[in-house]
């Protein structure tokens, strides 16, 4: 939780931020996540059509400018979980894991 009156009261710069610290995570690893124009969260090869793939969701309540926060990195998680829903809201998401995609252990 954050109090973003002490920072900034900006929610998209808020979002932002949250994703510069998942690609930076990310590139520990070995994998390049990237942002995706006009979506949050961060993306595998968001820029080639077909294989855009989004590797963390974020997601943030604010109640007067304090945060309540959490984001999803899929490092090893059963994707099966998926298949009823629609992740994210895009229809034609493909869940990637970082350990199909990367060094992670």
């Amino acid at each position: 939780m954050f109090d973003l009156e002490k920072f900034y009261t900006d929610i998209g710069k808020y979002l932002r931020n949250i994703e510069e610290v998942m690609i930076l995570t990310m590139e520990e690893y070995g994998l390049k996540g990237e942002r995706s124009a006009g979506e949050t969260g961060v993306w595998l090869d968001p820029d080639k059509k077909g294989r855009e793939r989004k590797i963390c969701a974020i997601g943030v309540r604010t109640s007067r400018w304090i945060t309540m926060h959490g984001f999803a990195l899929n490092v090893n998680t059963d994707l099966n979980y998926f298949n009823m829903i629609v992740p994210c809201g895009i229809q034609e998401n493909k869940l990637p894991l970082c350990k199909k995609n990367s060094v992670v252990p």
